[in-house]
Parts: structure tokens; sequence; C-alpha cells
């Protein structure tokens, strides 16, 4: 059953004349409240595989360790660095005898979207710094994930007071309805589209947003690289979930004469992983979210197809799932290099100059992430001086989101703001700077600053020499 509006409007209220009680907390207080929040989940793991298994039938241990610990351990983190983080930071003045430092405020209302991709994982890792940075919020989970949906709200509702965190399911309507409300924050996760019009209400508003989105993240490989050990980390960043990965690689470039070696090195590793004489296991691989999707991807891959592109392996469609799946020969006009793939297709193309490399990606978006397989510094310092992304693992996929003590998000298309760690701490909070002044009379240069200024024009143009 959708919530009204008239209750949207209601608890948005109620949360309205809350905030300033939240912003008041210790960080003992929001340790407690994160606290509680990780024994539930600790609780509730069953069910919360159960559920994304009825959402995705995602493989249980992918569950565990992407949406389940994931939350874990930055509540983890919250625990361990709030106090720290939530200290004033004193700075340097100009002014004789002031004083001055930097206060960390909550933004205050925030309203946290989250994507079906991985709809647990997505709704609760922001909601941990929007606890810790003091905020009152109201959780949108994706209607296109219900099993977990709903048990999402029955955490929420367990843990916290409708006036500190409140939760409303439902599709579009519920969405449109949010974004209508003056929040001070946004954070939203989802498509670059959809993105842009979160942006376009929060500008209604002048409510700050972090955005992240996705976009086509490119693997480059060096030539030099020992393929069969690398080849494995490219393959299960791509299949994990599906490809229904933000940061998933997209497209890969490999050098011409190695495209064969390439391409038979990550179907070994499709085969020892996915496929049990000779059937799917289904049981490690997630399914396509609907059949919508699926139609998409089934789509993209005839288009290629039929622009000269070929399936080494893969492409077949059972049971809500696609095989893994890798093409060669594809055009660069295809539809598969113009929109994100978010599936289990992989295109590889190949280059003989990594100039040509680069000029492909500064045609297009900035993405999400970029991923370089080199062991040697100056290709890798090559390729990230002359490109950018979001973000950027050297040797492996994905691993920079994972580390607590960098900075995750976008750029451009690919997203706005940072979060996890201490950077989801900053990202919802306020820096509010405050000096201090002098006594009054402490300061010869205060009286001089003042009208009248005759005579005092020539002293500072003296200076100026």
């Amino acid at each position: 059953m959708v919530d009204g509006t008239d209750h949207i409007q209601q608890i948005f209220e109620l949360q309205k004349k809350h905030q300033h009680v939240v912003k008041r907390t210790s960080a003992a207080e929001r340790i407690q409240k994160l606290q509680k929040l990780k024994t539930i989940i600790r609780t509730q793991t069953p069910a919360i595989l159960q559920a994304l298994q009825q959402d995705l039938e995602k493989p249980s241990f992918e569950a565990v360790t992407t949406e389940v610990l994931g939350v874990i351990h930055e509540i983890d983190r919250f625990i361990a660095s709030l106090e720290q983080w939530m200290q004033p930071v004193e700075v340097a003045t100009q002014s004789m005898g002031a004083t001055a430092k930097i206060i960390w405020e909550p933004k205050g209302q925030c309203l946290i979207f989250s994507a079906w991709n991985f709809p647990f994982y997505l709704l609760f890792l922001p909601l941990i710094p929007a606890i810790g940075a003091g905020n009152v919020c109201i959780l949108k989970p994706s209607e296109m994930a219900p099993a977990t949906s709903r048990l999402a709200s029955k955490i929420v509702r367990e843990v916290f007071e409708e006036s500190e965190v409140a939760i409303f399911e439902g599709g579009v309507d519920v969405a449109e309805a949010l974004l209508a409300l003056p929040f001070h924050h946004i954070f939203f996760t989802g498509s670059t589209s959809i993105g842009k019009h979160v942006m376009q209400a929060a500008a209604n508003h002048l409510a700050s947003v972090t955005l992240e989105l996705g976009g086509k993240c490119p693997v480059i490989v060096d030539e030099h690289v020992d393929l069969e050990k690398m080849t494995p980390r490219i393959a299960f960043g791509k299949f994990a979930n599906a490809g229904q990965i933000c940061l998933a690689p997209d497209y890969v470039f490999v050098k011409e004469h190695q495209l064969e070696e390439f391409v038979q090195h990550v179907e070994a590793y499709v085969q020892r992983s996915y496929f049990e004489n000779g059937q799917l296991t289904q049981t490690d691989m997630a399914k396509i979210i609907n059949e919508r999707n699926l139609q998409r991807l089934q789509d993209l891959l005839e288009d290629a197809v039929s622009r000269g592109a070929k399936v080494r392996f893969g492409g077949t469609i059972e049971d809500g799932r696609i095989h893994p799946t890798l093409v060669t020969d594809v055009p660069l006009e295809a539809k598969i290099m113009q929109e994100e793939i978010f599936g289990p297709i992989m295109p590889v193309l190949t280059y003989t100059d990594l100039d040509e490399v680069i000029e492909y990606m500064d045609s297009k978006p900035k993405p999400l992430a970029l991923y370089i397989f080199s062991d040697h510094q100056r290709f890798v310092d090559n390729l990230l001086a002359r490109t950018t992304s979001g973000g950027a693992t050297v040797n492996d996929v994905m691993r920079h989101m994972a580390e607590p003590n960098l900075p995750f998000g976008g750029i451009n298309e690919s997203g706005i703001g940072r979060y996890t760690g201490v950077f989801g701490f900053k990202e919802f909070s306020h820096e509010r700077g405050v000096l201090f002044q002098a006594p009054a009379g402490s300061n010869p240069m205060e009286e001089f600053a003042r009208a009248p200024y005759k005579g005092k024009l020539e002293t500072l143009m003296q200076r100026l020499k």
C-alpha cells in the first residue's frame, strides 16, 4: 500500500520540528543508534538474504559480502571514529588576537533514494553518515526490489522514531511527492537520466545533492600484464551480480595481438566459476532484475551482432538470466558502446597505440571508474594524467570503493559528491566557519579600517608599492 501525500507531508513537518533536537545529540548518542541498527541487521541477516533471493536471486555469498557486511563495516568505522570526526577544527587567522574554528553541523532534513541492484546496501550505507552527522532522514527504497523494501521498512521502524528516520515505500508517485518537499540535502543512487531529474527538483529548493550515478567504466590492459593472473579480476568484476553494478567494467581494451589469449582466459574463468557439467549454476549467478531489463540487454546484444560484432561465448537466456557473454569486433557506433550495459555482457576492443584509447575516452562522458592493468608505473601515470574518472583502481576493479580512506563518487555525468568513511560524514555535514574576534581595542588596525578614510588611502597605496 502506497503512503499518501498527506502522510508524507505530516512526517516531513514532524522531522522539521525535531531536526534541532537531533542536531544537539552527542557522538555517544549517535553511536548508540548506530549500534542498535547494527544489532538488528545482524539479527535479521537470514531474512535479508531471503529478501535478496526473492528480488534478485542473488547468491547468498555475494549478498553477505556486498550487502550485509558492507553496511556493518561502515557502522563499525563510524562507531570507532565519530567522536574524533565531530571535533571542531582550529584554523589560523589573519586578524590579530582572533581565533577561528570549523564546526561540523548537520545539513538538516535529508532524503535518501536507493537503487535496486544492491537494494539493502545502497539504502543503509548513506543512512550511516546521515545519522552520524546528526541529520533527520526520509528513506525511499526501490520499488523494483519489493521484498527488500518491506524488510528495510521493518528494520527502520524498529530502530528509529519517525521524527528522526522515516521510510516510504512506493513507486514514482511517492518519489515525486518527496522531491516536491524542501529538503536540505538529497542523496540519490541510480541512473544518470533520473539523477538529472533529481538535481532539477533539488534546484527548486537550492538543496545540496549527492548523486551516485554510473557510466561506462573502461578497463585498459597493458600488453606486459600476465593475462592468466589478471583476467579473473576483470571477469569477476564484470559478472558479479550479473553485471548489475555501477562500478562493473563496461568494456575492455587489450592489445590487438593479445585478443585471443584474453578471450580464452575469460572463457576458462567463466566455465570454472559459473558452470558445472555444462550447465549454468544458478546459485552462483544472479538473475536480471526484470523482464524489461532482460529485453534491453538482449536488444543491445542483437544490435551489436547486426553491426558485425561476434559473440565468442555466452548470449544464452535462461530462467531470467543471461549467461556470461563476451563479444569482439564491436563497432563503436553500436548501442552497446553508447549505453551503460549493466549486465553480464563484456565487449572487448583492441588497440595498437595507447593514444587511441585515450582519444576514445576523451570523447565520452567521464566514467565513474577507470581500471588500469599494468606493472609499469609510466603506463599507469600516463593514463591517470591524461584521463578523468570518479575514481580508479590499478590491477583490479572496484576495489577503490572498498577502501574507507579514499573518497568514493563520480564526476559530472557519473556523479556528484563523495562518501564512505569520513568523506560521508563531511558530505552530510555543513562546515560552519566561526571567528572569535579579539577584545575591542586590542587590534590597532581595527580603527584604521573604519571611516573616515581621509589620509588613509595614501598609506594603503604605499604598502602596495
